[in-house]
């Protein structure tokens, strides 16, 4: 039986509600989630002509790239055998892959804004199956150059300045002399992109459509089926019952399928030290990271900076228990709100205002072009019959990007907004400053300018609030994004490690063994034993319904990225034009130089320890913040 004052605080906060409904609660967002995509104003949807105008001038370019690919059986021969010659080559390369980009994106943002349209899904197996054949034509490029050598190279450098966007690919492909294939190894291996996704694919088929969806009566006595929507919905339930009968319930129901997606998560795995061992790399996590220049220990390093920064999460979530009232704090509330009364609406006009206004730190350039992705309909906005759920950001060089939404009017949706228009920039300022060959930055540089945005969005809106309720609302909004950004990535990321290593080993993943690491690494980062959260036997099967497991030791840029991005953010809101400079030199670097380089330009190093030192410590001076909030709501009681 919960005790007498957790009521009274509950009834306290309950009591500040009222004050917080006022300009933003009455606002109507536009429903559009039945409605045909031809049918949505124009104003609300993206500028998708940019790319294409019609579905004629897309097939014009793919007949171009299919031409063009026809040409490099040509310009390939004895393409190092001079500059001119080089750069003939480099320049059929360029410009498919120019087309490449802008027919993938159109074809694919299409195909996005209605999956049951057939037409976008197959010009995208189409645009699959040309590329492999383009990829397979490219595949003795790496062994050509190595044989020519590095003092050739340069020697072409010098006779011809057109070569120069090429000198970094090339200096990266120099450093990896001792992991490239000769020609026809490498033409061998490139055929497994055929079907190099296969078990994500399959494991994603059978988690989001085969697997029968189980049904559940909540506590009023109404009757659900637990498709993932209902299940994301009813696991942040304001009742803790509901809480429980939901999270039990699906993973149960998951269980009975563990076999098969264990069967596909060691084939992944399996995969992955084929190709480590193929090249000749130590294990798989150096295959993985050295073509960037990341050291093994940069991975090593977040883990153990993440163990020995538990303290900080528990103390996180033993506040959050006092928001929620809660006797006992279980892993079944993980997802529920701390400060579950907020109700303030945003409209399109006014969430762009506020994320306009708060990224204004950033100087002019930046709110220059934060306009212009405002007025050219880079985004596209609401739901509709359809359409993808969640949100992305989609660059196509030489146009603009693409921000797709699903926004409800939620502060969640306002900070997706700040998210994506963070990728969207860093791709547009890339895109502006570097050639194509040198504008694609690395994932693990991605996540740093959408999570610096949030930030600096939480950090505007703690500053110009005046109500304490919705300042604890947005904190622990932030703080709940930290979690699962950091130590659940994190989490992930030491359970992927664990993984490849079973693997080569010479071991398979079994069900038992997924299940049993998976619970014990839960119950580590959540204190089960230490009596902070109570993890049970349920969600020991969690590892199943991962997708990014198979993306190959993908997850820890989240956690990294949004590492450095709080150290950069904490150096521009208390700096000058300079550090604004540095960071804005980040977004227009793109992948001219290493992803560690270019952060260290920027004045963070993460081969160090010190941005996760600097990560945590706000982590917990914005946990102190809340606490002291929390006593205020309290004692004006």
């Amino acid at each position: 039986m919960r005790c007498f004052k957790i009521l009274v605080i509950l009834v306290v906060i309950l009591g500040f509600i009222s004050p917080l409904l006022q300009a933003g609660d009455k606002t109507e967002i536009p429903d559009f989630s039945m409605t045909e995509r031809k049918d949505v104003p124009e104003e609300f949807k993206w500028r998708i002509e940019d790319i294409y105008e019609n579905l004629d001038a897309w097939k014009k370019d793919k007949e171009k790239a299919e031409a063009l690919i026809a040409e490099i059986d040509t310009s390939i021969q004895d393409w190092t055998a001079s500059a001119e010659k080089m750069k003939a080559f480099f320049s059929v390369v360029h410009h498919i892959n120019l087309l490449r980009e802008k027919l993938w994106a159109y074809a694919s943002n299409h195909s996005n804004m209605d999956l049951a349209d057939p037409l976008y899904s197959n010009m995208k197996g189409e645009l699959q199956s040309l590329f492999v054949r383009m990829n397979t034509k490219l595949s003795s490029v790496g062994s050509d150059l190595l044989e020519l050598g590095k003092p050739a190279f340069d020697l072409f450098l010098q006779l011809d300045p057109d070569l120069e966007p090429y000198k970094f690919w090339a200096q990266q492909l120099f450093r990896m002399k001792k992991f490239v294939l000769p020609g026809e190894k490498q033409e061998i291996v490139s055929l497994t992109g055929l079907f190099s996704g296969t078990m994500g694919q399959a494991a994603g088929i059978l988690n989001n459509v085969d697997i029968p969806h189980a049904s559940v009566v909540l506590s009023d006595g109404s009757k659900i089926t637990l498709n993932y929507a209902n299940f994301a919905k009813y696991r942040a339930s304001h009742n803790a019952e509901d809480r429980a009968i939901v999270m039990n319930a699906f993973w149960k129901n998951h269980r009975q399928f563990a076999n098969t997606l264990a069967s596909l998560l060691d084939g992944q795995m399996k995969q992955h030290v084929f190709n480590s061992r193929v090249h000749g790399y130590a294990d798989t996590l150096e295959a993985r990271l050295f073509p960037e220049a990341i050291d093994t220990q940069v991975y090593h390093s977040l883990i153990r900076a993440t163990r020995e920064n538990f303290q900080t999460l528990h103390r996180y979530l033993k506040l959050k228990q006092k928001l929620l009232g809660l006797e006992t704090h279980r892993y079944e509330d993980v997802y529920a709100s701390a400060v579950r009364s907020v109700n303030r609406v945003y409209s399109l006009d006014e969430a762009k205002k506020i994320v306009f206004k708060a990224l204004e730190p950033l100087g002019n350039e930046y709110a220059a072009i934060l306009k212009q992705s405002y007025q050219d309909r880079w985004m596209d906005i609401y739901p509709n019959k359809g359409k993808q759920s969640g949100a992305y950001s989609s660059g196509v060089y030489g146009v603009h990007p693409f921000v797709k939404l699903n926004f409800d009017g939620t502060y969640s949706s306002v900070s997706t907004m700040a998210h994506e228009l963070g990728h969207a920039l860093h791709s547009y300022l890339s895109d502006m400053n570097q050639d194509y060959e040198n504008s694609q930055y690395t994932t693990f540089l991605a996540e740093i300018a959408a999570t610096f945005n949030e930030y600096l969005l939480m950090d505007y809106l703690v500053k110009t609030e005046s109500d304490d309720l919705f300042k604890l609302y947005i904190l622990d909004g932030f703080l709940e994004r930290f979690r699962v950004t950091v130590y659940r990535q994190t989490l992930f990321a030491e359970f992927e490690l664990a993984m490849h290593r079973e693997v080569e080993e010479g071991k398979s993943l079994t069900p038992e063994w997924l299940n049993a690491k998976y619970l014990a690494l839960t119950r580590d980062y959540y204190g089960h034993n230490e009596g902070v959260m109570q993890v049970g036997d349920f969600i020991r099967n969690e590892w199943s319904r991962i997708p990014h497991f198979y993306l190959n030791y993908y997850v820890f840029q989240y956690a990294t990225g949004m590492i450095a991005s709080m150290a950069l953010a904490d150096m521009v809101l208390n700096g000058g034009e300079e550090e604004q400079q540095k960071y804005l030199g980040l977004l227009k670097a793109g992948g001219s130089r290493y992803s560690l380089d270019i952060l260290r330009s920027a004045g963070v190093d993460m081969s160090t320890t010190s941005p996760h030192k600097a990560a945590y410590k706000q982590f917990d001076n914005i946990v102190a913040a809340m606490e002291k909030i929390f006593e205020n709501i309290k004692n004006k009681k």
